[in-house]
Order: C-alpha cells, then sequence, then structure tokens
C-alpha cells in the first residue's frame, strides 16, 4: 500500500471532506478549526473555538460542523491526545461555515432544553436532515451519557432518537438509505438501526441500543467511520501502537488496513472514481491518501 502524505503539523484533524477542486477541508480540533488542506498547504477557513469535531457538506453547499466545545490537550512524547472537558467550555452545538466567507452561525446548541455536550459526527441523508452523535464530555470523576440526534439544516426542528447510548462517535447511511451506522469508541462496538422514517429508527428489542455488527477484540477503539459503496462501513479504528481502518462487512467479518498513528480517527472518500481514501492521523498532526480497494459512496451533498 502507498501512502501519500497531504498534509502535516495540523493540531489533531479530523472530519475531513473531499473537495471537487481536489483540496480537503477538515477541522483541527485542538486549532479550533475549519480548515482547507491541499499540496502540502493549508489555510484556515474558520476560527470556531470550542472543539469543532465533525463536519459536512450541507444541502445549502455550507459546511456544518459537529462542535463539541473542546479538550484539554495533552503531549506525550510528541503525540497529542485530547482529555478532560477545558476550563473555558460551554455547551457542544451544531455549527454552520459559509465556505465562501468564513462566516458561521450556530444552528443548535439544546435539544428541548436539554443542552448538547459534545457532538461528535454527522451524516446527511437525501430529505435535507442529518444525523449526528453527542459523545458526551468527560469531566473529573463523570461523564455525560451518549445520545443521537436528528435535525433540520435550517435549525427549525432538532429530537433525541437514540437514548442512552455509551460514548457514540461516528456515524453513516447505508447505500439505501435505511440503516444507521453508529460506532461506539470505548466498548469498541459497530451498532446499525433500522430507519422507519427520516429521523425515526426502529425501537431497541434488547438491552442494547440498536444491533451489534460487530465488536473487536483486546483494546480497539471506534472512531469515525464511512460507508464503501457496496455497504462496508470503514472504521477508524484506534489501538497501539498502530491504528488503522477496519471495513466491517454488515455480516460482521472484517479487514484492517493500518497507518503509522495509533489515533487514526476518520476516513473520507474522493477522486473521480471515489477510490482515494483520505486518512485522519490525529495524534501525529497528519492528512493522508492512499487508493481504496473499492470505491466509497457518494453522500447526498458530497463533490
Amino acid at each position: 500500500m502507498t501512502v501519500r502524505e497531504i498534509a502535516s503539523g495540523l493540531r489533531f484533524p479530523e472530519g475531513p471532506i473531499a473537495m471537487a477542486d481536489g483540496s480537503v477541508i477538515l477541522v483541527e480540533i485542538a486549532r479550533q478549526s475549519l480548515t482547507r488542506v491541499w499540496n502540502g498547504k493549508s489555510e484556515v477557513i474558520a476560527t470556531l473555538g470550542g472543539g469543532p469535531n465533525g463536519a459536512a457538506l450541507g444541502p445549502d453547499g455550507a459546511v456544518y460542523v459537529t462542535n463539541n466545545g473542546g479538550f484539554e490537550w495533552h503531549d506525550n512524547g510528541g503525540l497529542l491526545f485530547p482529555g478532560d472537558r477545558p476550563h473555558d467550555y460551554t455547551t457542544g452545538r451544531i455549527e454552520r461555515v459559509d465556505l465562501k466567507t468564513g462566516k458561521f452561525e450556530r444552528v443548535y446548541d439544546n435539544c428541548n432544553g436539554l443542552r448538547l455536550n459534545g457532538p461528535n459526527d454527522l451524516v446527511f441523508d437525501g430529505k435535507g436532515g442529518f444525523y449526528f452523535t453527542d459523545l458526551g464530555k468527560q469531566y473529573g470523576r463523570l461523564h455525560d451519557r451518549g445520545a443521537v440526534y436528528y435535525a433540520t439544516a435550517d435549525g427549525k426542528s432538532i429530537k433525541e432518537i437514540v437514548f442512552p447510548i455509551d460514548t457514540p462517535n461516528g456515524c453513516g447511511l447505508s447505500p439505501d438509505g435505511k440503516t444507521l451506522y453508529v460506532a461506539q469508541t470505548m466498548v469498541g462496538r459497530l451498532m446499525k438501526f433500522d430507519i422507519q422514517s427520516p429521523g425515526v429508527v426502529a425501537p431497541p428489542t434488547g438491552p442494547l441500543q440498536g444491533t451489534l455488527v460487530c465488536g473487536l477484540p483486546g483494546l480497539q477503539l471506534f472512531d469515525s467511520l464511512a460507508v464503501e459503496a457496496n455497504g462496508r462501513v470503514c472504521v477508524a479504528t484506534i489501538a497501539f501502537p498502530t491504528g488503522g481502518i477496519s471495513s466491517i462487512a454488515p455480516d460482521g467479518s472484517y479487514e484492517q488496513t493500518m497507518f503509522a498513528d495509533p489515533l487514526v480517527t476518520n476516513i473520507c472518500f474522493g477522486g473521480a472514481d471515489h477510490k482515494t481514501a483520505y486518512v485522519t492521523l490525529s495524534a501525529t498532526g497528519k492528512l493522508v491518501a492512499t487508493e481504496w480497494a473499492r470505491p466509497g459512496l457518494k453522500l447526498h451533498h458530497g463533490a
């Protein structure tokens, strides 16, 4: 496998979006920014504050960002790691960024009066709405319980659709739009939820929210994800000393591609055939690319 370095010196990159012009837009959580990178260069589009965590193109051409509200940061031997919520934390929120001007606005910061704690990732459906996860924040001996929400891009409707769920992180939709996938970080599980209508998932039939697709052995934690055109789910997998991408079939079988960073956190697909995989190596602050064996699923509002 040949890996190309697209950019380095990034401050905990996540949420990559492959753009039609060949650039990649991503968040830098520790820099608190939405950033565009290309050919080893980078420019900040907007400084959002808090902790911009996930990003996706919306139906209006703007980028929607899940902002977790920020972290404390720790350098461990030259590798960057997030910690508890910072002293200046106020709330999590969903933000909309105009790519032409860099201006941003807050779309949501609560649901029915309950504060969003740590929004993490989002995915748009074909109806103009989006699903997003709230992993919560940890602080001292406490950790918020996680949830999954569905909201509309116009800021007029938000509802909680899954609660509680431990550390929900990456989310994505199956090619037919009938299944929502959610990766749980600390328990290392990929769960699926049957979608009955936009923003409505089937109620649980057992002790867990959703249905288990796959759980990996040993200390392997799940971060964000992207879906292949054939329905496999590519989950960024945190492991020590080396993380990777776990490509998981609907039947739970999987294969792994490893990268030189313990905190492999995100993947997206781009290029003319959607076979270029862009992967964020967050601890070392890099965005890399490699040719994937199979094409990724084209997003509803992607390039």
